[in-house]
């Protein structure tokens, strides 16, 4: 798909990269209405459950069906940028429900199933949410807070069962007809809403355009998926999050790749990824680093995936020795991708171009992504400071277009020349990028900055650690101490032994002033709906 063979290659197409964004675009006619005409027979989708039921879904079927979806919800009678809330598990719902709002002009706010009844009510009112589509579990919790949601007009159940006061998706679906909208969208037209996974603070709506997500994800198709139309590529994520958007939706089908979408309620269980592995034809597969953690725990002797030739990981930054296990079992490096509910991918272990573990990977051309000082300068290699990207004199695509309802929050996102990510990293003398940490989280002891990613990093080299997460502690004479909070592998007890053992690994394996002078042992570590580790809570327990 790149054709590029050394970094020479790639530095040489970057100075050429452009992307030509037309004044009318929208994803569910310009892309999945145009596959479904050139290739109406290949497989979209290829939706297996748990207990051996399986269904293909081709182009024309997701393009004609998607279209009795969307003039359905109009003649309920959603308008043009009303806004829907989509909370579904993985049910082929709900990629008929996302491209139809996209080819009716309503804005789609994908939302998780791990969704309290408070959350729900927090975005209902947060974006003066017009309608939801959701399952039993999800209209459950709607209706324990409807009465102080008056915004929420229209209320759409998936499934079989009625449900009073609820239109049953099935039933209007059937009466709709399957003509095409004649609706046209403008490029920059807000077509999506996702909520931030607040790991810092309240989560915040982030809006993007049909030309954001829908064209700007051409980068993360082409520099870090490298998909291509015969790919069965399986996407390992909860649909309310935007690595589904990045690696389940948008990209895949931009490339006109087959993806696999595997429904299986109930707690997750990695032996059960390992065997759609090994029992699917399954080519390319993209998880969060916290399913690679739990996959190494497992015994991979025999683990033989069927037709695996390429791995993904996104979500939060990727130890090197999950990296060289996973390797060493399956052969297959896995590539990283950086990016953001804001963005598309910024950062990627491209394709064809060398693996640096540990790395994030270089940024995409067609987008200018550097390190910068808190005045928006460029710092030097090797020199810590922000992720940001370059938006002037021309904004990129793939940029997201604002906070809805915080404009404190987008002035602070958007300084100078630069959108600021929040998230630190250096580069090397080859330009990729090293993560560092949240900006937030940097620790400051005794006038050292210590990123919790090195240390991290560092503990997980050591055979009792399955997982880790670090944060600084308040301290009267350091400012702050490290503090580690483990879990440990099977076979392995909490014990004073144990903790020595830890502190003294770290030492050795990176700087020694950056060792845990705390640690402690948890059973599971607190988590975001997207997999990412709150250490705010883990800060708060020590407050």
């Amino acid at each position: 798909m790149n054709n590029l063979k050394s970094l020479e290659d790639y530095r040489e197409l970057r100075k050429t990269f452009h992307i030509d964004i037309p004044k009318f675009f929208n994803f569910g006619s310009d892309v999945i209405d145009r596959w479904a005409r050139e290739r109406p027979d290949h497989v979209a989708m290829q939706w297996v459950s748990v207990d051996g039921t399986e269904r293909t879904i081709t182009f024309r079927e997701i393009s004609l069906r998607s279209n009795q979806v969307a003039n359905a919800l109009l003649q309920l009678g959603l308008q043009h940028g009303d806004q829907v809330l989509v909370d579904l598990t993985n049910r082929v719902e709900w990629w008929e429900t996302m491209v139809a709002l996209t080819k009716a002009g309503i804005i789609a706010i994908p939302g998780t199933t791990l969704l309290t009844e408070k959350d729900i009510a927090f975005r209902v009112k947060s974006a003066e949410i017009d309608g939801v589509v959701t399952d039993d579990p999800g209209a459950e919790k709607v209706d324990h807070v409807a009465s102080d949601l008056p915004e929420l007009q229209f209320k759409i159940l998936v499934g079989d069962k009625p449900r009073s006061g609820w239109q049953t998706y099935g039933e209007l679906v059937a009466a709709a007809e399957s003509t095409p909208l004649q609706h046209r969208t403008l490029s920059e037209q807000p077509s999506l809403i996702y909520f931030t996974s607040g790991t810092t603070g309240p989560p915040k709506m982030v809006m993007h355009t049909h030309a954001s997500y829908g064209i700007g994800h051409q980068l993360t198709a082409r520099f870090w998926l490298g998909l291509e139309p015969d790919d069965l590529h399986w996407n390992l994520s909860d649909t309310g999050w935007a690595k589904t958007a990045y690696s389940g939706f948008f990209a895949p089908w931009i490339a006109g790749s087959t993806i696999l979408v595997r429904h299986s309620p109930g707690k997750f269980n990695p032996l059960d990824v390992l065997k759609c592995l090994a029992e699917y034809p399954i080519t390319s597969f993209c998880a969060p680093p916290t399913v690679y953690r739990m996959l190494i725990q497992q015994d991979l002797s025999h683990f033989r995936p069927r037709s695996l030739r390429c791995c993904m990981a996104a979500g939060e930054p990727l130890n090197a020795s999950v990296l060289q296990r996973w390797r060493e079992a399956t052969g297959i490096t896995i590539r990283e991708g950086y990016g953001q509910t804001e963005t598309v991918i910024l950062c990627a272990s491209i394709p064809d171009l060398p693996v640096k573990p540990g790395s994030m990977g270089l940024p995409p051309p067609g987008l200018d992504v550097a390190i910068v000082d808190g005045n928006g300068n460029s710092l030097p290699t090797g020199e810590q400071g922000q992720i940001a990207v370059r938006v002037e004199p021309t904004r990129p695509v793939g940029l997201f277009l604002r906070y809805c309802e915080n404009p404190d929050a987008t002035a602070n996102a958007f300084r100078g020349d630069w959108y600021l990510t929040g998230d630190c990293a250096y580069t090397d003398e080859d330009g990729y990028f090293w993560f560092v940490a949240r900006a937030d989280d940097i620790i400051t002891s005794a006038a050292y900055r210590i990123g919790p990613f090195e240390v991290e990093s560092a503990m997980m080299e050591h055979p009792a650690v399955a997982e880790v997460a670090v944060v600084g502690k308040a301290d009267p004479e350091r400012t702050e101490i490290v503090k580690a909070f483990v879990v440990l592998t099977h076979g392995f007890a909490p014990s004073d032994d144990l903790v020595h053992q830890l502190q003294e690994h770290t030492k050795q394996a990176t700087a020694p002033y950056k060792y845990p002078r705390e640690i402690e042992f948890l059973d599971e570590l607190p988590k975001t709906h997207t997999g990412k580790i709150r250490r705010t809570e883990l800060r708060k327990r020590d407050a």
